[in-house]
C-alpha cells in the first residue's frame, strides 16, 4: 500500500502505550507537481476513515485510544510541502487526532525478497 491508493489505509499499528497509529507510506519525489495534492487526498481519506467511525468498526481496540496519523516519506519535503504539513498538523490536532511526519532514514529501509521453495 502507498500514498497512491487514496481509498486504502496503508498501515495501522498500536504503540506499546496503546496509541493507534495510522501510517501513510509516501515514496514519491517532491519534484512531482501532483505529489502534494495526492498526499492531501490521502490525509483526507484517513480523516474520513476516523471521523466516520469506520476505524472503530474495523478495529474495535482503537476505541478510547489516542489516534495518530503518521506520514512516512522517502524524500525530504520541500518548503512548500513542509508548510502544508505544518498547516495540516495545526488543523488536525485541533480535532483531537495526532498528526506527524518523518523522513525514513536509509538504515530504516528494508528490502524484502520473495523466496520460493
Amino acid at each position: 500500500m502507498s500514498v497512491n491508493q487514496t481509498d486504502t489505509i496503508d498501515v495501522i499499528s498500536t504503540t506499546p502505550d496503546g496509541k493507534v497509529v495510522l501510517t501513510i507510506s509516501d515514496h514519491h519525489s517532491w519534484e512531482e507537481t501532483w505529489h502534494l495534492q495526492l498526499l492531501q487526498d490521502k490525509i483526507n481519506a484517513y480523516l474520513q476513515f476516523i471521523e466516520s467511525g469506520q476505524i472503530f468498526d474495523d478495529y474495535p481496540n482503537a476505541a478510547g485510544q489516542q489516534l495518530i496519523i503518521d506520514t512516512v516519506m522517502k524524500f525530504e519535503p520541500t518548503e512548500e510541502a513542509t508548510s502544508f504539513l505544518e498547516k495540516a498538523k495545526e488543523i488536525i490536532t485541533k480535532t483531537g487526532i495526532g498528526f506527524q511526519w518523518r523522513v525514513m532514514k536509509a538504515d530504516e529501509r528494508h528490502t524484502f525478497t520473495q523466496t520460493t521453495e
